[in-house]
């Protein structure tokens, strides 16, 4: 196990920003960024031993300025969408920006991804950690409260990259992290990922409009697209006419987990049968948002020099339900004042 510390270019501001590359006993590496708290790059062998970058993201530090793809990103104040961008706590109302049409996303124009973090390494008993802390002054974003967040990866010597949330207010406010990294097992530059394989340990997804808001509803997926119970291919049904994917353009939907509060548990697997590279994502939050990068379009700037295309990467960020805070019969993202919060999300690589 090794770490290595170099520089990664500068913030907008001057700041100086650096890359944290750490190796384990098996060869997997992984790269992070102070800037965003974000993960940059993760190789991994396939069934021959072969290493290729899973996550997509961008050759140096000025990519992620913009990042409107929120590439490997940390994501906050509040993970995806929270309707009519407001929200009332405690006989409060809170104005967001609206940055998704009406309504607000992924915390607004100004998210964690775009600040620089402080870093620490260490080692613990799982591997080599890597520890991103941020301060989120009160009002920041519009959300109340002073918020303290730690995000730490650690890297393990079974190929799991381990991401534990921790965040402490002040006052009572929402808060909803995740990590939005994109991944494609047949390598960040491969192309399409319609022909791998995506199983979700769910039975029901939460409705969303043509805005991708819930309002409430949570539908089963059987007899719908929506179906990953048995893994399919992610291209099988994903050009279905049903309305779920016509609005999102593909997938991009929170499926409902069967997780219990504060026990991870294995929640789904990506595969890509031509290399043999798995993927298994555990998580104690209720809910995930499986996305396939329905947006992305002709994205450049990509590291060696990849252009990232239409469905090139899929998302498996773990999360309350989106648009929870209107919606009271879901779990809510509000943390109390002076109780801190903590979640745990792993992403697991093997072959096979």
């Amino acid at each position: 196990m090794s770490i290595e510390k170099t520089g990664f270019g500068c913030a907008k501001d001057g700041t100086p920003v650096d890359l944290y590359t750490i190796t384990n006993s098996n060869g997997m590496v992984a790269k992070f960024t102070n800037f965003g708290a974000v993960l940059v790059s993760l190789l991994v062998p396939d069934k021959d031993g072969k290493m290729a970058d899973v996550v997509l993201g961008y050759e140096d530090v000025t990519g992620y300025y913009v990042n409107e793809p929120n590439f490997g990103a940390t994501i906050g104040r509040h993970a995806n969408r929270i309707g009519g961008a407001k929200f009332t706590l405690n006989g409060k109302e809170y104005t967001l920006d609206t940055n998704d049409g009406d309504n607000n996303l992924h915390g607004g124009y100004n998210g964690y991804h775009k600040r620089v973090w402080e870093a620490n390494t260490y080692t613990s008993a799982l591997g080599q950690v890597m520890e991103f802390t941020y301060h989120s002054k009160d009002m920041d974003q519009g959300f109340p409260g002073n918020l303290n967040v730690t995000v730490t990866y650690t890297l393990t010597e079974d190929n799991s990259i381990v991401i534990h949330y921790k965040a402490l207010s002040d006052q009572d406010t929402i808060c909803n992290l995740t990590n939005h990294s994109y991944f494609n097992l047949a390598g960040h530059d491969h192309g399409t990922i319609l022909d791998q394989k995506v199983w979700l340990d769910s039975d029901f997804f939460t409705w969303a409009d043509e805005e991708s808001i819930p309002d409430g509803k949570i539908l089963p997926v059987e007899g719908t697209p929506m179906d990953f119970r048995t893994a399919k291919l992610i291209g099988k049904d994903i050009e279905e006419n049903y309305d779920q994917l016509v609005w999102g353009k593909g997938f991009d939907h929170n499926w409902v987990l069967k997780t219990t509060p504060g026990e991870v548990s294995l929640v789904g697997s990506m595969e890509d049968e031509a290399s043999g590279r798995v993927m298994e994502f555990y998580t104690d939050l209720p809910g995930i948002q499986f996305y396939c990068g329905n947006f992305l379009e002709d994205e450049k700037g990509g590291k060696g020099g990849a252009v990232y295309k239409h469905r090139s990467g899929a998302c498996f960020e773990t999360q309350f339900y989106p648009n929870a805070i209107h919606c009271p019969e879901f779990a809510q993202p509000v943390i109390k004042a002076g109780e801190e919060f903590e979640t745990t999300t792993i992403y697991k690589f093997s072959v096979k």
